[in-house]
């Protein structure tokens, strides 16, 4: 058993109908409501709950505050290779981009990680294309060894393993996975996924399942906004988080928001998502799940990225870089994408405190763990 036997009993056009034909009448009812499930859910995010928007935004607030307090996580991306064997309309590192390849060496990225730390980050994202000799499992399991005494959050957004290469890598000091289907729309998947590994759906489709299998500590799913209806696609995300929460209870769970953005590559959004759209979703995501955390990296603006501090979001990226040795090692690399906000870390830092919120570099620490 897997997501995909509970993904097989849903259709996207059903599902897309449903979504667009709920009224006002309707939101108001499950705005009503003390309890959300995913019926209501898409409810939410239906056109039809645009005028309710400042509504759902106060009740995401206090959800929030009260869960997770006056606090923000930052983390931040470390990019280790931009090689990758797949293509991907939309993304840089596609092999199709004739590009100087780069992949980091342990000094490289030591002098990475002495960047990083001097600005004050302990939970650090590893982030490789997918190309299976050059950053396989061997030199992302090599990379975590080399790095985990410097920082106590160690998570990776890297090519879809197998349960015991995860398990290799829970084992060497991993704490997160992040893994995005991209798509829930398989034919849509296809188009834009046409070769290599990741062109696999269904495999990608059961990763988190094998994530869940291996014992790890969290698990990122989400989907990219702009290949298809957005509505849809969140909606498939909800379901997915659901059966992970209720499979792998004991695994904790994270919503990314990555919408399209500029790239070496030529595809241009299928449906626009616009920020009220956004701040629509996460609010939604928040009224049906006060546990999940919510994360908002750099290809937001400034101004959007201020705002979204008290509507939901716990975790925010600051001074990302999209390339290989980006910081510190050679900032001239070709980015996977273009970065919205580029203010420093400092300066992030000034303005989530500005808010009333506090700063956590953190959440856990390996020692807390209890071995039996």
């Amino acid at each position: 058993m897997s997501f995909k036997n509970t993904f097989d009993t849903y259709d996207w056009d059903t599902l897309e109908k449903e979504i667009y034909t709920y009224t006002s009448h309707d939101v108001k009812q499950v705005l009503d409501k003390e309890k959300i499930d995913l019926n209501d859910f898409k409810a939410l995010i239906s056109p039809a709950a645009k005028p309710f928007l400042e509504e759902m935004a106060q009740r995401s607030h206090a959800i929030t505050k009260k869960r997770f307090g006056n606090t923000i996580q930052m983390y931040v991306p470390m990019y280790l290779s931009n090689e990758c064997q797949n293509i991907c309309t939309y993304c840089g590192f596609s092999m199709t981009n004739k590009i100087p390849r780069r992949t980091l060496k342990d000094k490289e990225i030591l002098k990475e990680v002495s960047f990083l730390k001097a600005k004050g980050y302990d939970n650090i994202l590893l982030v490789t294309g997918e190309a299976n000799k050059t950053v396989g499992i061997s030199y992302i399991k090599h990379a975590i060894i080399l790095i985990r005494e410097h920082f106590s959050n160690i998570s990776i957004e890297v090519q879809p393993l197998d349960q015991d290469e995860y398990e290799q890598l829970i084992e060497s000091g991993l704490y997160a996975v992040l893994v995005y289907q991209e798509t829930y729309h398989k034919a849509t998947y296809k188009i834009h996924h046409p070769k290599g590994k990741k062109s696999n759906f269904d495999y990608r489709l059961d990763t988190p399942d094998r994530l869940g299998k291996a014992g790890i500590h969290k698990i990122g799913i989400g989907a990219l906004f702009g290949l298809e209806d957005w509505r849809v696609d969140s909606f498939y995300t909800a379901l997915h988080l659901k059966y992970l929460q209720k499979t792998y209870w004991k695994t904790k769970y994270s919503i990314s928001f990555p919408r399209l953005r500029p790239h070496q590559g030529e595809v241009q959004p299928k449906i626009e998502m616009t920020d009220s759209d956004l701040v629509q979703l996460i609010c939604a995501y928040r009224l049906l799940d006060e546990d999940v955390e919510l994360s908002m990296s750099t290809r937001e603006s400034e101004t959007f990225r201020n705002h979204i501090i008290k509507l939901g979001i716990t975790s925010i990226s600051a001074e990302s870089k999209t390339n290989p040795g980006g910081y510190a090692v050679a900032p001239e690399t070709l980015e996977q994408f273009e970065i919205s906000d580029e203010r420093d870390t400092n300066a992030i830092k000034e303005m989530i405190k500005s808010q009333g919120y506090e700063v956590i570099w953190k959440d856990w620490d390996k020692n807390y763990l209890v071995i039996e």
